[in-house]
């Protein structure tokens, strides 16, 4: 919970119940109020009991407790006090929160070994997963009626911080933190640099190799600013597209990517399980991942479109290379203005490291409230794009660093294709039946650091494990969320005129 942004006390004293204690993503829900014992309430505990047990559970939303059929993300957790007194908010927030919960017990479904299924009385996933589908519509309709149980709903569902306070106590954080601002501003420094050695047009030291998407004309400013305002659905103004226009969208502001090759590590692939069922890279095929997410700016919720591309590994530099380690990659995203024109780009790896920010001429950096805390590190801006030109990211060999970003026109020597990010929540396994590349606490097993033995102090969990998305913290001074919806309003004001 942002203490930021604290709460109505008003959730508490329309609680039944009381405002329920959250001790984390993973925990055992027990229900509260009325209907505890039903049968719908018993099948669904079994269900999970049965993901539990296999190790298949879908981290991707946070389980609100007491609902076991509402799931949310920090997104919509930022309505609960919207939701609270606008009964047309309040159902908006609660089909979303059901479909996110829907999605991940799909996906629950497809991972669940056939023993499992079998506990069920199922061969085949359809079966529990319809049975699940109508037990949770059940409860939904009969419990969210009543005006106590919404604001239950609403205060049991703040999402934790992706941090682990204890070691931060432990771990002698106030003390630590001040060696740890000298390292993270070192690496302003040597980033800074580099882009402008980028920026300066010196030719990297390694072959590069450039991917540019596989995609057809993109839409001009004025047809994706049609598309926003005529797809923009409810109180919450999610975009209901279809797949064309998913793919137009997303086409339309996928980056270049200039990565410096010096071996296969270096080449962007498909994600797939290996014989361990871990997740391993495929570079025979080039592919980046999409994502549609969203943030909530000066009063409006404006569409964020995720790219990522995954490498096999970051390799070693030398014998006792912290960072090295097996999988690594590149985060981009775009948020859109409403006008159809990108208001800021920022850049993470999958770990959560490394987070930058490149706004555009209409934006600047708010000062950060505490100078202590990493707040938003902006080591380049950038103008919108013209006809014909994309984002084009510079990307270091080896450690994979953002080193250069620009707009222009550029000559491919690669092809990348675009697939829904959500494929990695369930592939096929080589030894049969599906897995995750997460794992139930939304980390990437196998892909695990050194470098978790040395930042533990600073509360973040394995630091340097890729992760799933809502995992993201990428602040080790301070609180800082990738998926914050108020992330960027918080740090960006639009420039003076």
């Amino acid at each position: 919970m942002h203490a930021r942004r604290p709460l109505s006390i008003a959730f508490c004293a329309l609680a039944i119940a009381g405002c329920a204690s959250l001790e984390g993503r993973q925990q055992n829900i027990q229900a509260t109020g009325s209907g505890d014992d039903s049968s719908c309430r018993a099948w669904l505990r079994s269900v999970d009991g049965e993901v539990a047990d296999a190790g298949v559970a879908d981290d991707s939303g946070f389980r609100v407790p007491g609902f076991p059929y509402l799931r949310v993300s920090r997104f919509l957790a930022s309505f609960r006090q919207d939701a609270l007194g606008d009964p047309a908010i309040f159902e908006d927030w609660a089909n979303a929160a059901r479909r996110l919960d829907r999605e991940a017990r799909e996906v629950e479904m497809r991972n669940l070994p056939s023993s499992q299924l079998g506990a069920l009385g199922a061969t085949s996933p359809a079966d529990p997963a319809a049975r699940t589908e109508a037990c949770a519509t059940e409860l939904m309709r009969a419990e969210l009626a009543a005006p106590p149980a919404r604001a239950r709903a609403l205060a049991n569902s703040a999402v934790p911080d992706d941090y682990e306070n204890w070691n931060r106590v432990l771990g002698l954080y106030p003390v630590l933190r001040i060696p740890f601002s000298a390292g993270v501003e070192g690496w302003h420094k040597e980033a800074i640099a580099a882009f402008n050695d980028y920026a300066s047009g010196r030719q990297p030291d390694a072959p590069t190799l450039r991917y540019l998407p596989a995609a057809g004309e993109p839409m001009s400013q004025e047809e994706v600013a049609r598309l926003l305002a005529a797809h923009s659905v409810g109180t919450l103004s999610l975009l209901e597209l279809s797949p064309v226009q998913l793919t137009r969208l997303f086409d339309t502001f996928a980056p270049v990517l200039e990565v410096e090759t010096e071996s296969g590590d270096d080449r962007i692939g498909t994600v797939q399980l290996d014989s361990a069922s871990r997740a391993r890279v495929d570079t025979s095929a080039a592919v980046v991942y999409r994502r549609l997410a969203y943030t909530r700016m000066n009063g409006e919720i404006l569409p964020q479109l995720v790219y990522t591309a995954w490498f096999p590994a970051r390799p070693r530099s030398a014998v006792l290379d912290v960072l090295a380690g097996r999988l690594d990659g590149l985060v981009f995203r775009v948020t859109l203005g409403r006008n159809g024109l990108p208001l800021v780009y920022d850049s993470i790896h999958p770990c959560g490291c490394y987070h930058m920010f490149f706004p555009t001429a209409p934006l600047h950096a708010r000062p950060a409230p505490d100078p202590s805390d990493e707040w938003a590190f902006v080591p380049a801006t950038l103008p919108q794009a013209r006809a014909r030109e994309r984002v084009v990211l510079h990307v270091q060999s080896k450690t994979h660093y953002l080193t250069g970003v620009s707009i222009a026109r550029t000559v491919a020597t690669d092809v990348y294709r675009l697939e829904d990010e959500d494929l990695l929540r369930s592939l096929p396994a080589p030894a049969g039946g599906r897995r995750s590349i997460y794992s139930p606490d939304g980390l990437v097993a196998g892909s695990e650091r050194l470098e978790r033995f040395l930042f533990w102090p600073m509360g973040v969990p394995s630091a340097g494990t890729m992760r799933q998305w809502g995992h993201h913290a990428t602040a080790f001074l301070g609180i800082r969320h990738f998926d914050d919806a108020f992330l960027m309003q918080e740090r960006f004001a639009a420039a003076a005129k």
